[in-house]
């Protein structure tokens, strides 16, 4: 057994919990740093470096334009980034929210968490003050790649601004129509929005879940997502389970969507079927920009599943046994067919 450090009064403590085989789940496109976090896990690591690691790989890929150095812009074309992380032992929570200039949002959420526990969630210059305060370099997030498909995608498509194999519906034509007003009236500079979700369990017992994105493109400016807010993008308690979500922001955030598979775990469900549970509870929400929403959650002793509106949605795994990342389909909610 390992000592895990656990948030009291301000002062970090120590607790010891029982020996668990690691696992580490993602979202789409979490592939490109999950096998990092697995790494970790497997040299005895915890899950809070490991989801971190994950998820700071995952915002230095350059063909992901949906978070990190890349990421896609507001509507003054300005790349705007949330992220958040949360210890499901103490339920600790950090993140940031519309941050410019720094490609590592997780790792600044993370310090947040650390350095200032008397508060959760800092945003815009604040956060961009934080972080330099704690000495974590800027850099150019547009880049030439993402603003072409910025442009590109103000034009007509079949796609989803979900951007993960995801077919548009109503929803998304008009979030395109509103977004090209908001582009013509605000001005971007000359010259599909998507959230990568980890959790990661280690053998101690830890569960840990990460979130980062770049948001919705064409965003108003300081528009915050789901992603930055606890029990909506983000959500971890260790004696029931961790759950993350992606797409829809705003409909996560109005009906609570990670703490909602959370609770359904307490509340006895399977991972699906609490999952499925939050996105039937979203789908009765009046919103004409309906797009997208899913989630994945993780379970203490290793169960995992996702849930979607669409049969193209998959999630990734890696167990401590995995030859490497295992990709299976999420389970598709009958009400969304």
């Amino acid at each position: 057994m390992r000592p895990l450090r656990q948030l009291v009064d301000g002062a970090l403590t120590s607790v010891c919990t029982m020996t668990t085989s690691p696992v580490i789940i993602g979202s789409e496109r979490s592939e490109a740093g999950l096998a990092l976090g697995m790494d970790i896990l497997r040299r005895g690591g915890s899950a809070l470096d490991a989801v971190e690691a994950t998820i700071r790989k995952c915002e230095d890929n350059r063909d992901d334009v949906f978070l990190g150095t890349g990421g896609l812009p507001n509507a003054q074309g300005v790349v705007e980034l949330d992220a958040s992380i949360m210890v499901g032992s103490t339920r600790a929570f950090g993140a940031v929210g519309a941050l410019q200039h720094y490609p590592n949002p997780i790792s600044i959420a993370r310090r947040v968490m650390e350095v200032l526990p008397q508060h959760c969630l800092l945003v815009g210059e604040g956060a961009a003050l934080f972080a330099a305060e704690q000495g974590f370099e800027t850099a150019e997030l547009l880049t030439e790649y993402s603003r072409r498909r910025y442009y590109e995608g103000l034009q007509p498509t079949d796609r989803s601004l979900e951007g993960e194999n995801t077919k548009a519906v109503d929803g998304d034509e008009r979030y395109r129509l509103s977004a090209l007003e908001l582009v013509a009236r605000l001005g971007p500079p000359e010259g599909m929005y998507g959230t990568v979700n980890v959790i990661a369990l280690d053998q101690y017992g830890e569960l840990v879940t990460g979130v980062s994105t770049s948001g919705y493109p064409w965003k108003y400016p300081g528009r915050v997502g789901d992603s930055s807010l606890p029990g909506c993008g983000n959500y971890a308690d260790s004696r029931y389970g961790a759950a993350a979500c992606t797409g829809r922001g705003e409909l996560s955030m109005r009906v609570g969507g990670a703490r909602s598979v959370v609770e359904g775990l307490k509340q006895g469900r399977s991972p699906v079927d609490a999952c499925l549970a939050m996105l039937r509870d979203a789908a009765t929400l009046p919103d004409p920009f309906r797009a997208e929403l899913r989630t994945l959650c993780l379970t203490p002793d290793g169960r995992h599943a996702a849930a979607s509106g669409q049969t193209t949605a998959t999630y990734n795994v890696l167990t401590a046994t995995s030859v490497g990342v295992e990709t299976y389909p999420r389970t598709v909610d009958d009400v969304h067919r």
